[in-house]
């Protein structure tokens, strides 16, 4: 089945609802959505000569134009590569070449940049204002294609190395779709869903199910993610649904705007991308109520690992249940969930181990990397590697197995540093990653961002974290940054603050 069909079986049956919102204007229905979408689809092969099959790069700001232009390439059976608009254009160019793509589609504000660098590939500027007008162009029969054919490559965000192509079929995403709307809320035509995120990545994905029910797609004026302004959308649109990471979320809540009353209204409010601290999860209910999901996901299995429920998590903030605010909650349907030991023995709760997935959204593999897809994917099981444990079926997600500090020949799991270093009044956000020591093999580095406004006692941060936790895997280094570094999707780069240590100067972001 064509993803492309979430949109055309929503056409026929509310055909006059809003499909494309940009702010609070609605710009088109889905009647005329889809309509616009199976004409966009005839640009892409009469124009560029886009034929089944095809992989088309999207290397675009969020805008109406992407959402029409990303289906377009399903309906005529191309495989679409949205590649993260943070991105350099050198590095946008090696992934034109690692993904095959035969077209670059990109918005006027950086087609000239990937102009630039695309080596004579053809690029293709979605909003130029004649590409608006698709009067005269006859729309494109929808392709058949089946289950596993690739529907979207999906860029790892390269935290830890080079971006590798997670193959998501069709079948995959349709899969993540139905999960959504059977586990994490009912979405019908009144409901809608805020693109505060890149459409590449959370963003677009979570925008399936939503289509798949009739609902509206609500794009800011800013194409940003002021909290000022989705504050301002959320009075506007009731009933709205919106992803963001955990730095995102605490800006939100923490906004002069913020309104409880406001944010009883909403559908969802989906945090995730990152590992999200219990003081942040209970700020958050504090405002939003029984309207919090915290989800627990890769793009090799997009979205769709294990999940705390909304009223799990409301109930969890109010009594201070930190098991339940520390943890990933429990695996998401059709999806099985296991911890593991280095030879695959199933470990019993309360063990730590790897955690591997196996359902029917686990990618097909990476497109040109046989050796990783083997290392990755074994015996129909999908190694994470992420490092957690069970608890009466209610996953702890530790570490990276990457971000696992082994000091001393003790693993210190880099999360759990991180929890107590927050928990200091004056620190805002924190990272710890290992560094080489000669003698422990590793210790134990801390970057901490200060409150606005404050400066930062090391000592007495130091002699918190003495108070709080075992001497063995308390910080022994503490570099204080204005922001940490993170990538397009919100998740910190560990790699690069390690990288930092073996320089000259630990600060990757040359602040004090």
């Amino acid at each position: 089945m064509n993803l492309a069909t979430l949109v055309s079986s929503s056409a026929r049956r509310v055909p006059n609802e809003p499909a494309v919102i940009s702010g609070t204007e609605v710009l088109s229905t889905y009647g005329e959505f889809s309509d616009r979408i199976a004409r966009r689809a005839t640009t892409l092969t009469q124009r560029w000569g886009v034929r089944p099959g095809d992989a088309v790069a999207i290397w675009a700001s969020n805008c109406p134009e992407y959402l029409e232009f990303l289906i377009a390439i399903w309906w005529v059976g191309g495989v679409a590569v949205p590649l993260s608009n943070m991105l350099h254009p050198r590095e946008v160019a090696d992934l034109l070449v690692d993904s095959r793509s035969t077209l670059c589609l990109s918005s006027s504000d950086r087609a000239q940049q990937v102009l630039a660098e695309a080596g004579g590939l053809p690029v293709g500027v979605i909003d130029a204002p004649g590409e608006n007008d698709t009067r005269g162009v006859e729309p494109s029969p929808l392709c058949d294609v089946s289950w596993n054919d690739p529907a979207w490559i999906f860029y790892t965000s390269g935290t830890t190395g080079k971006p590798k192509g997670a193959l998501l079929s069709h079948g995959n995403l349709m899969s993540m779709t139905v999960a959504y709307l059977a586990d994490v809320e009912p979405v019908d035509e009144r409901s809608s869903l805020l693109h505060l995120g890149l459409m590449s990545h959370a963003s677009g994905l979570f925008a399936l199910p939503f289509l798949a029910r009739g609902a509206a797609q609500v794009i800011p004026e800013s194409r940003g993610a002021d909290p000022a302004e989705i504050w301002q959308l959320l009075r506007s649109h009731p009933r709205a649904t919106f992803f963001v990471p955990p730095v995102l979320m605490r800006r939100v809540v923490a906004h002069d705007s913020a309104s409880a009353e406001v944010a009883a209204q909403i559908g969802t409010l989906l945090v995730g991308a990152a590992p999200v601290l219990p003081a942040d999860l209970v700020d958050a209910v504090g405002v939003f109520g029984e309207k919090v999901w915290n989800g627990y996901g890769q793009g090799e299995t997009p979205c769709t690992i294990s999940a705390v429920p909304q009223r799990l998590m409301a109930e969890a903030a109010r009594t201070g249940n930190l098991d339940v605010l520390r943890s990933v909650g429990f695996a998401r349907i059709a999806t099985e969930v296991r911890v593991v030991d280095d030879r695959d023995t199933v470990l019993p709760d309360g063990e730590v181990g790897e955690i591997i997935v196996r359902g029917p959204t686990v990618m097909l593999g990476y497109l040109d990397r046989p050796e990783a897809t083997a290392d990755t994917l074994r015996n129909g099981w999908l190694h994470t590697g992420d490092i957690g444990r069970f608890d009466s079926g209610q996953l702890t997600l530790l570490d990276r197995s990457k971000d696992m500090v082994i000091s001393g020949g003790a693993n210190i799991y880099s999360r759990e540093v991180e929890e107590v270093l927050i928990e200091f009044s004056d620190v805002v956000d924190v990272a710890v990653v290992g560094a080489p020591d000669d003698e422990w093999g590793e210790r134990v580095v801390a970057y901490v961002v200060a409150a606005p406004g404050r400066t930062l006692d090391l000592e007495a941060l130091d002699r918190h974290c003495l108070d709080s936790m075992a001497r063995y895997k308390r910080p022994k280094e503490y570099h204080v940054l204005d922001s940490l570094p993170r990538n397009g999707a919100g998740k910190i780069l560990k790699n690069t603050l390690r990288s930092a240590l073996t320089t000259d100067s630990p600060d990757p972001t040359d602040a004090h």
